[in-house]
This record gives structure tokens, C-alpha cells and sequence, in this order.
């Protein structure tokens, strides 16, 4: 049995189980707090440790997995696409909205980190936390964040972001099909884009949108940020 774990393919065998059970608990109960990825990351931890298995085995496999975020992104460009006229018809207030948004969840960071006392490491390893997980390794990395720390940080904003985005809207009444799209895009990346896409098509490429552009302003402007974060400290 140990022999069967450790083989790299049981590892993205059993992810991908995992993933499939918390698609059909969702389906079936239709609860949007039971996000399947969520299911699955409980499921997984559950696995490990009952068979006693180290993250490092696991990532044997894993890493498969966490490859192929990279070209997963850019398939969201296909709904991008087919909405490109959508975009050029709204770009001065679509590009301005990502901006802002983008740079003040950054600076809530900063504020909320220094309000609490979080330690300087913690603290910018949270700052690319809107932003999909490739590029938010690698502003991590840049800035002196903990990646680790970085990746559980983009889960839970994406998690949290495809749940409470439909609740806000119905609260706040937004019925904007484009504000939607933006909104969950550039707060909670591409999880939130996948919510995005149920929406509708005009939602989903509208999030697709705001994905690559949170994360070009993301690495061009978490630098600085970080630079004001640490001089707080």
C-alpha cells in the first residue's frame, strides 16, 4: 500500500477523486459554502493524514497539478474573447475600476496587517492574495512573503470571494452583468471567475478580464507596497 502512495500518479489520481466528490456534494446540495475545491482540500488533508503521508510525497505528484495552473489560466482568455467588443465599449471605467480595486485590497492589507501586529513575513505573503495563484507565487517570492503562506491565502480569498459575491450582489442590488464579472475577477481570481462563468457569458469574460489585469498591476505595484508595509513595521 505505501509502495501505491508514493507513486507520483496516485497522487494526482487521488486529487483528482477528490476535486469529483466535492463537485457532486455541491450539485447535490447546492450549497455555495460547499465549493468544491474546498471539499477537496478537506478530503485531501483527511487522506494524508490517516495514511500517514508527508506533503512531500504527495507533491511528487502534485507538482503535476500546480504545472498546469500556468496554461489553465490563460484558457480563460476564450470567454475573454468572445465579449472583446463588451470590453472596448467599457474600457476607461473597466481598467479604472480593476485599478482601484486592486490597489486597495492591497492597502487594506497593509492597514489590517499593522492594526493586528502580524509580522512583517506574514503580512507580505497576504499582499498578492486577489491575484491567481502562478503569479501570486512569484510576487510572493519577489517581495519576501512565504509562498506557502501566499497559496493558502489566494484559496481562501477565491473561496470566499465565489461565495459571498452572489450575496453582496443580491444585497446591494447590482444587477450590472459587466460590474459582476469584474468584481469577482478581481477580487477573487479565478475561483471566482468559475462563479463568474455560471453567472452568465458577459460575467465570465468580464472576470477573465480582471484576472490578467489585477495581476499586471499586482506585480507592478506590490513592490511598492511592500516597501510601505515594512517601513510601518
Amino acid at each position: 500500500m505505501k509502495e501505491l502512495i508514493s507513486m507520483p500518479l496516485f497522487s494526482i489520481m487521488i486529487s483528482l477523486v477528490a476535486f469529483e466528490i466535492g463537485c457532486i456534494i455541491n450539485r447535490k446540495t447546492k450549497l455555495a459554502i460547499l465549493n468544491p475545491l474546498l471539499i477537496s482540500i478537506a478530503l485531501l488533508i483527511i487522506f494524508l493524514k490517516c495514511f500517514n503521508v508527508s506533503v512531500k510525497e504527495y507533491n511528487d505528484g502534485g507538482q503535476f497539478i500546480t504545472f498546469l495552473l500556468s496554461p489553465a489560466t490563460v484558457v480563460l482568455a476564450v470567454p475573454l474573447y468572445k465579449k472583446i467588443k463588451l470590453l472596448k465599449a467599457y474600457a476607461l471605467p473597466i481598467v479604472a475600476g480593476i485599478s482601484f480595486g486592486t490597489i486597495g485590497g492591497m492597502i487594506t492589507i497593509v492597514l489590517l496587517c499593522n492594526l493586528f501586529g502580524i509580522s512583517k513575513k506574514l503580512g507580505l505573503s497576504m499582499i498578492p492574495k486577489s491575484i491567481t495563484t502562478p503569479i501570486g507565487m512569484a510576487v510572493s517570492q519577489q517581495i519576501g512573503g512565504i509562498q506557502s503562506v501566499t497559496v493558502a491565502a489566494i484559496i481562501i480569498t477565491g473561496i470566499f470571494g465565489a461565495i459571498i459575491g452572489p450575496v453582496v450582489f443580491k444585497v446591494f442590488r447590482i444587477e450590472d452583468k459587466v460590474a459582476k464579472g469584474i468584481a469577482l475577477g478581481c477580487s477573487s481570481h479565478a475561483i471566482g471567475t468559475s462563479k463568474a462563468i455560471e453567472l452568465g457569458e458577459i460575467e465570465g469574460g468580464m472576470s477573465s478580464l480582471s484576472i490578467g489585469l489585477t495581476g499586471l498591476i499586482t506585480v507592478i505595484i506590490a513592490p511598492i507596497i511592500a516597501k510601505i508595509f515594512q517601513s510601518l513595521i
